[in-house]
C-alpha cells in the first residue's frame, strides 16, 4: 500500500497510508477535533531515486 500526501485547508500537509481504491474524505486532525472542513486535496509527492547497482554501473552513467 502506498503513502499519499494530502493538504488540509486548516492543518496543512500530512501523509496517509492506504490502498489505491480508498479515497480520503476528511483530514484525520479535523475528524479527531470534530471540525468540519473541505475534503483534503491530494498532492503529487516527490518520488524515490532510481539507483542501478551491480558491476558495470556507475552512479552517473554506464561504464563498460
Amino acid at each position: 500500500m502506498p503513502t499519499y500526501v494530502y493538504e488540509c485547508s486548516l492543518h496543512g500537509e500530512f501523509e496517509e497510508f492506504h490502498s489505491i481504491s480508498e479515497e480520503l474524505k476528511e483530514c484525520p486532525q479535523c475528524k479527531d477535533k470534530g471540525i468540519t472542513s473541505d475534503p483534503p486535496k491530494k498532492l503529487i509527492a516527490p518520488g524515490g531515486t532510481f539507483v542501478l547497482t551491480g558491476s558495470g554501473w556507475a552512479r552517473d552513467s554506464y561504464s563498460k
